[in-house]
């Protein structure tokens, strides 16, 4: 309990303040609910009060009095400490970087099999010896980030200084289920146009952010270039260390 000098307002330079009465007066006491502190107050002589008036009170002195009732009832659904609004959501963005655990390519015709000469990303075929699958995989890295909306991403991507025509030429890129090198063929899903490079060119290519949550989500673990032509070899990671390193922007709301 506490007396209503913290709560008072001043009209016309009298202290003053309204609140809402708990029950009815006893012994010419009343205790009114003001900024949700109950405070005990002399109640005027005669009028009556009754739980749940709103009341008008003055200072008299150094006594504050309740001096009468306003409106014409008791307020409904007054809670003497009403619960405080919800906190604003917070909202937290930042970036991530993932390095592939690993870079190789399978061939599923005439060599079958993950190539162990190198770790480069083929796509297509040179001479008849095989169609290539070039991948990147990350993992379990990206799902550090899980519970996260990712709402860009981007990889690079360096094509090697040999195979095929110098000439610019497309790639074509894919989505892998598979988060680390499987026995077998890799599994790949959706498809998108990836970049034109020329021998020795780098480039930094954005990828779907379907494909980066995807992988944030554990339901993807990797990328490829594949198409039966034209024939490209990207640098695989033994000789472009930042070969298919995946960037990813994120927010979170808490």
């Amino acid at each position: 309990m506490s007396d209503a000098a913290g709560n008072r307002v001043s009209l016309s330079g009298v202290p003053s303040g309204v609140g809402i009465a708990k029950a009815a007066k006893l012994s010419g006491l009343l205790t009114v609910t003001v900024a949700g502190v109950d405070t005990v107050m002399q109640a005027a002589r005669d009028v009556t009060f009754a739980a749940g008036d709103r009341v008008a009170f003055v200072r008299a002195g150094g006594i504050w009095v309740a001096v009468c009732r306003l409106d014409t009832g008791t307020v409904a659904d007054q809670p003497d400490n009403p619960p405080p609004p919800p906190p604003k959501p917070v909202t937290v963005t930042g970036t991530k970087v993932f390095t592939p655990v690993e870079t190789r390519s399978y061939r599923s015709t005439v060599f079958v099999g993950w190539r162990g000469d190198n770790d480069d990303l083929y796509q297509g075929q040179y001479g008849g010896q095989g169609l290539h699958r070039g991948c990147a995989f990350y993992g379990s890295g990206p799902r550090s980030l899980a519970g996260a909306t990712v709402t860009a991403a981007s990889i690079k991507m360096r094509r090697k200084s040999s195979g095929g025509i110098t000439a610019a030429q497309d790639t074509t890129l894919w989505l892998v289920t598979n988060k680390t090198r499987p026995s077998g063929a890799p599994t790949l899903t959706s498809s998108t146009d990836g970049p034109n490079l020329r021998w020795g060119q780098s480039t930094a290519v954005t990828i779907p952010t379907s494909w980066a949550q995807a992988m944030v989500d554990g339901t993807a673990g990797g990328l490829a270039i594949a198409a039966s032509s034209p024939y490209v070899i990207l640098d695989g990671r033994s000789h472009y260390s930042a070969s298919f390193q995946l960037t990813v922007k994120w927010s979170r709301t808490t």
